[in-house]
């Protein structure tokens, strides 16, 4: 297996998302090319800010691992990270993330900052950014077109 195989396991994980009516982002852990944990964005769903596809797969693979320390994994993501994200990247000490499209308005790794690649932290990462970009960037491109277009009908039967 190879880092598009494994995002396109992320990009499934988005399209849960996306059958819940969450935004649609999804990631996936790997250790010795094996998957360990995946997850998805479940922010509305749970009304929890912690909700992120990336924070969930982490939290399910440090019990998979049975440690904190993910010193021997890959993360796939279908965004960038954002800064609470990347956070915890670093702080399970992740040494290589692979994600799908730049995030213009929250990524902390390219777009706005790049907290994965800080020397002045105590843990960098490898970065691999826009693996299958067109496909992650469409996932989000159409999502959130269809909302808008469902905000406008239900605006347009209520008058």
């Amino acid at each position: 297996m190879n880092d598009i195989t494994f995002m396109e396991m992320a990009i499934q994980e988005a399209e849960k998302a996306a059958q819940k009516g969450e935004v649609p982002i999804g990631a996936v852990i790997v250790k010795d090319g094996e998957v360990i944990a995946t997850g998805h964005n479940v922010r509305e769903t749970e009304q929890l800010a912690s909700s992120h596809a990336e924070f969930i797969a982490i939290e399910r693979a440090n019990r998979v691992v049975g440690s904190w320390r993910l010193e021997e994994c890959t993360l796939y993501v279908t965004l960038e990270p954002c800064p609470m994200c990347a956070g915890a990247i670093l702080q399970s000490r992740i040494p290589r993330v692979i994600f799908g499209a730049y995030d213009q308005k929250a990524g902390c790794v390219g777009s706005l900052m790049n907290l994965l690649q800080d020397d002045r932290f105590n843990h960098t990462c490898e970065v691999v950014a826009e693996v299958k970009q067109s496909e992650c960037s469409s996932l989000l491109t159409d999502f959130f077109r269809q909302l808008r277009e469902r905000k406008k009908r239900a605006k347009r039967d209520l008058q």
